[in-house]
C-alpha cells in the first residue's frame, strides 16, 4: 500500500516537537508503516525524522516560525486561511497530485483545517488517521477511543442521539508509542519521592487537582509542560523525549485528572510504559486505557484522589508495563492500521460485501 501523510505547517517531525500529538502520531505512523513494508509518502515542513519512502517539503522554516511567533508551537493557530497554512495547503495538493496513484491513501491529521486537501482529491480515499478533536470533517475517520467516537457521534445528534447510527468504515485504533523510548524501573522507582503532571497548564487538564492532592498530602509534586506556574509544586516547563522518559520512570505516580472529556492522553500510556501508574478522571479515553487497581485509578472525588494517591505507588509495574506492550506498542497498532486500510481497499471491489478468498 502507499501512503500520503501530511503533517502540520507550524512544526517539524522530530522529537523537538514531541509536545504536539499529533505530530508524533504523524511520525509513528509513518514509522509503522514503513516497517510493515509500505510506502510512505510525507507532506511537513523542512526537518524529518521520521523514516520514509519521500518526504516534500510544504513550508519553509521562516513561514513556520513566524506563524507560531512567541507562542509556544502548541499554541499556534489552526487557520486555514492564514499565509502560513495557505502556503502549506496549496504545496501540500500540488505535491499529493504529482505523485498519487488511483488507490494510493490519503491521510491527514488536521479536520476541518485540511479540508482543502480531500477536497482536491474526491476520487481518492481521504483519511483522518487520529481523531482526537471535534472537527473531523471526512467520511473515512479512525478515532483514538471509543469514549471519544461516540462524544464525536452524539455532539453531531441534534439532541436525538438514538436517531444516530454508526458508520461502517469509521474505526478505532488508539495511541501507540515505541516501549523503547520510556525506560523502565520496576520498583526502584519507589525510591523516588515525587508525583507528575505532564500537560498543558491549563485548569481542564485538571492539574490543579495535582497541586491540591499533592499539597494536601504533603508530597512532592513535579509538573512539566507548556503554559504558566502558579501555586503548589515544582514546574521544569516543556521537556523533550528523553526527560519526559526519565521524570516518568521516576515517579512515584502520574496524574492525569483532566476534566473535559479526554479523546485520548498519550501521557497516560507512556506513564505506564514506564512501569509508572496514572491517577485520573473516570471518564473519556482513560475508562479504556488506565485499569482501575491494576495500572492506576479512576477518581470522581477529591477523597478518592486523596487515596489513589496513597494506593498508587504499591500497584505492581511489572504488570503496568506489560499491559501497554501487549495493547499500545507500535507493532501491535501497526497491525491494526493495516487491517483497517485492508478492509478500506474492498471499497475498489465490492466493499461491504467483499468476502476473503
Amino acid at each position: 500500500m502507499r501512503f500520503h501523510v501530511v503533517a502540520l505547517p507550524h512544526t517539524h517531525v522530530t522529537d523537538a516537537f514531541s509536545a504536539c500529538a499529533f505530530t508524533m502520531k504523524v511520525k509513528n505512523f509513518c514509522r509503522m508503516m514503513t516497517e510493515r513494508g509500505h510506502e510512505v509518502v510525507l507532506y511537513a515542513g523542512e526537518q524529518n525524522a521520521a523514516p520514509v519512502t519521500e518526504h516534500v517539503v510544504c513550508i519553509d522554516e521562516a513561514a513556520r516560525a513566524a506563524h507560531v511567533g512567541d507562542r509556544h508551537y502548541t499554541e499556534a493557530p489552526w487557520e486555514p486561511l492564514s499565509p502560513a497554512w495557505t502556503v502549506f495547503l496549496a504545496n501540500a495538493i500540488d505535491g499529493i497530485r504529482a505523485r498519487a496513484g488511483q488507490r494510493d491513501f490519503i491521510c491527514l491529521i488536521g479536520g476541518y483545517a485540511q479540508k482543502a486537501i480531500s477536497d482536491a482529491f474526491p476520487a481518492h480515499l481521504c483519511v483522518e488517521i487520529g481523531v482526537g478533536y471535534g472537527g473531523c470533517v471526512l467520511p473515512f475517520k479512525i478515532f483514538e477511543s471509543y469514549a471519544w467516537m461516540h462524544t464525536v457521534y452524539g455532539a453531531r445528534s441534534m439532541n436525538a442521539p438514538c436517531a444516530v447510527d454508526g458508520a461502517w468504515y469509521d474505526a478505532v485504533i488508539p495511541g501507540y508509542l515505541d516501549p523503547a523510548e520510556f525506560p523502565y524501573r520496576g520498583r526502584h522507582r519507589r525510591e523516588h519521592d515525587y508525583y507528575l503532571f505532564v500537560g498543558r497548564l491549563i485548569d481542564r487538564k485538571g492539574y490543579r487537582v495535582a497541586q491540591e492532592v499533592c499539597e494536601k498530602l504533603g508530597k512532592r509534586l513535579v509538573l512539566a509542560g507548556p503554559g504558566e506556574h502558579h501555586g503548589y509544586g515544582e514546574f521544569v516547563g516543556v521537556v523533550g523525549p528523553e526527560e519526559r522518559g526519565r521524570l516518568m520512570a521516576g515517579a512515584r505516580a502520574l496524574f492525569a485528572p483532566t476534566t473535559y472529556i479526554e479523546p485520548f492522553g498519550n501521557v497516560a500510556i507512556e506513564a505506564m510504559a514506564c512501569g509508572t501508574p496514572v491517577i485520573a478522571t473516570d471518564w473519556g479515553a482513560f475508562t479504556e486505557t488506565v485499569v482501575d487497581g491494576v495500572t492506576g485509578y479512576r477518581c470522581r472525588s477529591f477523597a478518592e484522589f486523596i487515596q489513589a494517591a496513597k494506593a498508587a505507588p504499591h500497584l505492581d509495574p511489572q504488570v503496568i508495563r506489560r499491559h501497554i506492550l501487549r495493547h499500545y506498542s507500535l507493532g501491535v497498532i501497526g497491525a491494526q492500521y493495516e487491517r483497517y486500510f485492508e478492509r478500506l481497499s474492498t471499497l475498489w471491489g465490492q466493499g461491504w460485501y467483499e468476502v476473503a478468498a
